[in-house]
């Protein structure tokens, strides 16, 4: 009767345990390709890249991000003003139900700013995210390599159009790029 009541008790919880990892897989954002480009020299600001993917269907809102790296992390984009890109602070990302949000160059990104030391290529670092729904959500990030003047010169990562930043033919097309950097 005993061995018949832990089989009872064993069979209850190896059910239940794919419902609870269902439930975790279907509810909440899945952090993917999280990753920041090393430092430049002593640069005191760093930008982290990441994909959030909605795995629920009511969608959620990335509103703020912490980190021990630096002494202010923010969440930033970049906007077209008067034909000049700059970057702006947002208060939040949308995460859109089912869908994806793309945190790469030239769009929105987490911002380190006052970093403590270097991003090193090569480092795993610890980055928290906090959303409205899913709450906080804790990722390690990999630092790769900076890119180098060989990379710049090739053109625009959006549009491929050989641009220095300052090229005249890529100023007067205007890519509409969000990776656009020219």
């Amino acid at each position: 009767m005993k061995n018949l009541f832990f089989v009872a008790i064993a069979v209850t919880f190896l059910a239940s345990a794919p419902a609870g990892a269902d439930a975790m897989k279907h509810d909440g954002v899945k952090v993917q390709h999280a990753w920041a480009r090393a430092s430049a020299g002593a640069a005191k600001a760093g930008a982290a890249f990441m994909t959030l993917v909605d795995m629920g269907h009511h969608g959620d809102r990335l509103v703020a991000a912490e980190s021990d790296l630096a002494s202010r992390t923010e969440l930033h984009t970049h906007i077209m003003d008067g034909g000049v890109m700059k970057m702006r602070q947002v208060d939040g990302i949308d995460v859109p139900a089912g869908a994806k949000a793309e945190l790469q160059p030239g769009g929105f990104h987490i911002m380190f700013m006052g970093l403590k030391k270097p991003l090193v290529e090569g480092e795993t670092l610890p980055l928290t995210l906090i959303f409205e729904k899913a709450g906080r959500v804790h990722v390690d990030f990999t630092v790769q390599g900076r890119m180098d003047t060989a990379t710049m010169a090739r053109g625009c990562l959006g549009c491929r159009i050989p641009s220095n930043g300052r090229s005249p033919r890529h100023r007067r097309e205007r890519c509409s790029s969000r990776r656009c950097r020219g």
